[in-house]
């Protein structure tokens, strides 16, 4: 976590409540009981992770977007077509039940980390980029595959 500015560490280390919370929830039937009842079911195991999930991948175009900002020609074209490649794909691969949809999450978040990979290697993005995006990819792809596989 060297080198990684305080605020986007600490706002990325937040984001991953949702992944982590769904995580456990779907582990601890007590947990996911507790939380059903003090949250509602959209809020507990895997529902919280899809929802969740979608949200920041379109949030994450977003951000590749700002980053396409700082190209130009066509690496300016390449970088905002790519950048909406994770909302769209949250739009259209998260039905189908959660099974699918957590699968369909986790190959999205595991293809965003590539984009960021390209963006950093086209230096668009800040020095420290990949180093807090690996973190924060590793939890979540972690946690969506706990809801996936068990």
């Amino acid at each position: 976590m060297l080198g990684i500015p305080k605020a986007p560490l600490a706002l990325g280390l937040a984001g991953l409540i949702p992944f982590v919370w769904g995580a456990l929830s779907y582990l601890n039937p007590d947990l996911a009981l507790w939380g059903t009842q003090a949250l509602g079911p959209r809020f507990v195991g895997p529902y919280i992770q899809l929802y969740y999930g979608a949200i920041i991948l379109s949030f994450m175009s977003g951000v590749l977007w700002g980053f396409a900002t700082k190209a130009e020609g066509g690496r300016a074209a390449t970088g905002y077509a790519l950048s909406v490649v994770p909302a769209l794909w949250a739009f259209s691969m998260t039905g189908g039940g959660p099974v699918s949809a957590g699968t369909n999450l986790l190959f999205g978040f595991a293809g965003l980390l590539l984009l960021d990979y390209a963006f950093f290697k086209w230096g668009l993005t800040p020095p420290w980029w990949m180093r807090l995006r690996l973190i924060l990819t590793a939890v979540v792809v972690s946690c969506l595959a706990i809801s996936v596989v068990y």
